[in-house]
């Protein structure tokens, strides 16, 4: 059975293209940098908000229109990996991605919950070796089920712990049997409602406890591969402990789980954390972390977890100028966490707003990668910092000047003079690289 019988295999056109169902600026077989732009991008389907969203939020019923929705839970799950493979070759995208509960309803109890995560993934995996689709990353539902209602590895109650645990073991096993280049860890719930009953010295530590039981038993079954934290500062808790990408990196060295983490950064998180996608990745490329990303947006103006495709060229601009700089964000990838907006719930728009991200990061790949085929920003950096290059400047990043030759420099050559950025000039620039 078709889920999309209408819709053909999406084609690039080109961008005077006038066709919904067309890509405009992607073309996956571009090269750039000597890799094609399908190389450069790893784009991935979200399962959670493209199969299993509804359309509903907190003032409204679901309006989505899902042919593969039916009385039977098992069923659903079944139409969906249909669905979900359809997708993806019409698509052209090579990934995908899902938490446990995404694929599988949980029954009446996890051995149940178990045995129908393993007829759904055998399912996939029949899937996956007959199309040569992958799966980005899996990772474990803990924040849905009322029993998380106080987190899962922070959660006060010991057997919650446990239950969360065998959760991950679950998950683990899955990403082996299926082959995923990554697992994630997002804390929905791991953090506090309010400080006035909480230990959160040893809820930090039992989440670290749980880390590193995954890294063990991933040791244990021969499937080492990166983990990574996906940060976010509230929402649903009102303070979550993997805050932004300096909190969780701090987290990770107390911890000593550097070496074994990287970070899974989102675009909507780092609005909510009051800082720029950009912001959030540079964080974890200085401590080489920088594992994969969530590609959407977050409206400003309504202040809360808005989950948009991606649309700001601008800020996807200097988001992949970061992924450039990084190399690469392989075996990472970009998925779209992102939903549509409730006045788009036909079958069709599925399709439409995944192209439309898919022209916004491609667009704004190829800007960012002529802003560094022109020095655009190394430049800038190299003349702002041209001090330290020479003389004093030098002596300090080599470690030869102390605080008795500094103090001697000053005295000996007076008062400082700063030279002006012209920052205004610079974005107007920039801003030629965006058209």
């Amino acid at each position: 059975m078709s889920y999309f019988p209408n819709i053909n295999k999406i084609k690039y056109e080109g961008k005077d293209s006038k066709n919904m169902l067309a890509f405009r600026h992607y073309n996956p077989d571009e090269v750039i940098n000597g890799k094609t732009m399908k190389e450069h991008m790893r784009f991935a389907v979200a399962y959670w908000h493209t199969l299993t969203n509804t359309g509903s939020d907190p003032f409204g019923a679901g309006v989505n229109i899902r042919d593969w929705q039916t009385e039977d839970p098992m069923q659903e799950a079944r139409n969906k990996v249909e669905a979900n493979f359809e997708m993806l070759e019409k698509l052209g995208v090579d990934y995908f991605c899902f938490h446990d509960l995404d694929i599988a309803p949980e029954g009446n109890s996890l051995e149940e919950f178990f045995k129908n995560i393993d007829e759904i993934t055998d399912l996939i995996k029949e899937k996956m070796d007959k199309t040569g689709k992958k799966l980005l990353w899996n990772t474990a539902n803990m924040f849905t089920n009322p029993r998380y209602v106080n987190g899962a590895g922070s959660s006060p109650n010991a057997h919650v712990f446990a239950y969360a645990a065998a959760q991950v073991k679950k998950g683990l096993d899955v990403a082996k049997k299926l082959g995923a280049e990554n697992y994630v860890f997002w804390g929905g719930r791991e953090g506090y409602e309010t400080l006035l009953n909480t230990n959160m010295h040893l809820e930090q530590d039992n989440i670290a406890r749980l880390f590193q039981m995954a890294v063990d038993y991933s040791k244990e079954i021969g499937y080492v591969i990166p983990f990574l934290i996906e940060p976010k500062p509230k929402e649903p808790s009102m303070h979550q402990y993997d805050f932004d990408a300096a909190t969780a990196m701090a987290f990770l060295y107390k911890y000593n789980l550097q070496d074994h983490f990287k970070l899974n950064l989102e675009a909507n998180h780092a609005t909510l954390a009051g800082h720029t996608f950009q912001h959030e990745m540079r964080v974890a490329r200085t401590f080489n972390a920088l594992g994969s990303l969530d590609a959407n947006h977050g409206e400003l103006v309504v202040g809360w977890d808005t989950d948009e495709f991606p649309n700001d060229l601008m800020e996807c601009t200097l988001a992949m100028y970061e992924l450039i700089e990084n190399g690469g964000i392989a075996p990472g990838g970009i998925n779209f966490d992102s939903k549509v907006r409730r006045s788009s719930f036909e079958m069709e728009d599925l399709f439409i707003a995944h192209i439309a991200g898919m022209d916004t990061m491609a667009r704004s790949f190829k800007a960012a990668a002529k802003l560094k085929e022109d020095g655009f920003f190394d430049k800038l950096v190299a003349e702002r910092y041209e001090s330290y290059s020479s003389g004093i400047g030098k002596d300090i990043v080599d470690g030869k000047a102390n605080l008795k030759t500094l103090a001697e420099y000053a005295l000996k050559n007076g008062e400082a003079k700063n030279k002006s950025s012209h920052i205004e000039y610079v974005k107007s620039v920039l801003n030629d690289y965006l058209v």
